[in-house]
């Protein structure tokens, strides 16, 4: 009987040791540190690009809400020439903004800091403010790839990119969907 025995604890010995660690070199749960690093890669690929797309994406966006903007300041200026100004154009963003012609955020984005979609935006009055010319420029590199301008007539023009400079003028721009 003892023999019985004995053969049947060999059987088991040969997958055991001791406190029943297994010996058999199987796969365990989880995954292998290879396994996680190729995961890891492939994400990395993908993320390398998306960013690119999902950055010039958002450029376009603020480009587009630039060009708005400008197009929302211009109709304003006229808006005040015909009910405020007496001929005359406002002299600046704040006043707009008194009269409510155009939005507070706007007329606070004449500064980096306070940036209205990645734009900030200036008005510049000429010959005894009966003409004016209202500028946008990207607030940093990242956020617009030009500037844009509109002077009275409400012809927008698209001008390289100056950081932080809107233009003063529409001269040297192009005029906005013609290349």
């Amino acid at each position: 009987m003892r023999a019985t025995n004995q053969h049947t604890s060999s059987s088991r010995d040969a997958r055991t040791t001791l406190h029943g660690a297994s010996l058999v070199r199987g796969r365990s749960e989880g995954f292998s540190l290879i396994e996680l690093l190729i995961v890891v890669a492939i994400i990395g690929i993908i993320a390398a690009i998306a960013i690119p797309n999902l950055l010039a994406s958002r450029r376009a966006a603020n480009e587009a809400a630039a060009v708005s903007t400008v197009r929302t300041i211009t109709s304003a200026q006229e808006a005040y020439r015909a009910a405020y100004g007496g001929g005359s154009k406002a002299t600046s963003l704040e006043r707009l903004t008194e009269l409510k012609l155009v939005d507070v955020s706007v007329g606070a984005a004449t500064v980096v800091e306070k940036a209205r979609s990645g734009y900030i935006y200036s008005v510049v009055t000429s010959n005894a403010d009966t003409d004016f010319c209202v500028g946008a420029a990207p607030a940093t590199v990242n956020t617009g790839s030009r500037n844009f301008s509109a002077d009275t007539p409400g012809v927008i023009f698209q001008h390289p990119l100056a950081v932080a400079l809107p233009p003063t003028s529409t001269t040297g721009g192009v005029p906005f969907n013609q290349n």
